[in-house]
């Protein structure tokens, strides 16, 4: 059986599954998945946990061992498998096979839970994963963005009591985009300073604010007004203050995306109010997004965004290039695109 991650708690109180996949690289769900499923088998006797790693030196035999023994401390045991990569020799492929087997039968002591990355097509094609499945429960995790980020977002309000506006939920989503971790904690400490209490932007705002010197916030409201000398010493205090810059390559595709979106349907004719409503963006950054959108042409926002993606790749595949000063030039490129198009991004630094 597969579900999401979202489902989970519910497929919990509904019936005790003695097999559990989790596969997927984005590690609060990971986290979070493996803690429901413990705790939710200790509330039902499961008091043992075995761990096994699957590296260049486990014996699948050493698994299977574990599997028909019986327990010094506990009837009810936790077999957890960190299966790295996934890779299965043919040994290992047998005994999950075997043990998938038994685990149908209902007779078995043993809770098993696997873990790892995220599947390839081939793995998850191999007989012991589909035996395991079949007769198990499969969570396969996700990037959390758009909708599903919404969504998990609205979750976890309701779970922490956290009465948060919608503008202030937008807030937390482009703040920390990418970073699901940060973003839970994040909303823990919500929880702790305001308790029930409603929270909007401006409240989000501040809280933010006071927690970092810059925010990609500012940075895209100071790129918006135009204030691209105000940018470039944004990006330098940022790099100094050790932001991470795929944060700020998130902040400001989102960005260029949402303004080539919004000039796009000005050209077609929308008002500028109806243009704002859709996207439901505050008053408070309906002027910042006016200036913008009067000196900006769709052409210079389409060529921001293409050297943004350049910098994205260039920043994952060479180390020899500063981020942030890549970065500026991304945000210099939105308003004189004429003049950035001919330079090259990926300067030599040892030149």
């Amino acid at each position: 059986m597969r579900i999401y991650h979202s489902q989970l708690n519910k497929q919990l109180q509904k019936t005790l599954n003695h097999t559990f996949l989790v596969f997927g690289d984005e590690p609060w769900q990971k986290n979070d998945a493996l803690a429901q499923i413990k705790l939710h088998a200790k509330q039902q006797g499961y008091d043992e946990l075995i761990r096994f790693s699957n590296d260049e030196h486990f014996n699948f035999h050493d698994l299977l061992n574990e599997f028909n023994s019986l327990s010094l401390f506990s009837s009810l045991r936790i077999i957890e498998i960190d299966m790295g990569n996934n890779k299965v020799n043919e040994q290992g492929s047998k005994v999950l096979t075997e043990i998938a087997e038994l685990q149908a039968t209902g007779q078995s002591d043993v809770m098993l839970i696997l873990h790892g990355n995220k599947l390839d097509a081939s793995s998850s094609k191999k007989k012991w994963f589909k035996t395991l499945e079949k007769q198990g429960c499969y969570i396969p995790l996700y990037d959390l963005e758009g909708k599903g980020l919404t969504i998990w977002l609205s979750q976890q309000c309701q779970r922490l009591n956290l009465n948060l506006s919608a503008d202030a939920q937008r807030m937390l989503i482009d703040f920390f985009a990418g970073n699901i971790p940060a973003l839970a904690q994040e909303m823990e400490k919500l929880m702790l300073l305001y308790n029930q209490q409603y929270i909007d932007a401006n409240h989000l705002e501040s809280l933010l604010i006071r927690q970092s010197k810059f925010t990609p916030f500012q940075l895209t409201d100071a790129l918006l007004a135009g204030e691209l000398s105000k940018v470039n010493d944004m990006l330098t205090q940022m790099k100094h203050e050790g932001v991470v810059g795929a944060q700020l390559i998130w902040a400001l595709h989102n960005q260029l995306s949402q303004l080539e979106q919004m000039q796009t349907l000005l050209s077609q004719g929308d008002s500028f109010n109806d243009v704002m409503k859709q996207f439901k963006v505050w008053d408070k950054k309906k002027p910042l997004y006016q200036n913008a959108l009067k000196q900006v042409s769709i052409n210079n926002i389409k060529q921001a965004k293409k050297r943004l993606g350049q910098v994205d790749l260039i920043s994952k595949t060479a180390s020899d290039f500063d981020p942030f000063l890549l970065l500026s030039d991304v945000c210099i490129s939105l308003y004189f695109a004429d003049g950035t198009q001919a330079l090259a991004l990926d300067y030599d630094m040892q030149a």
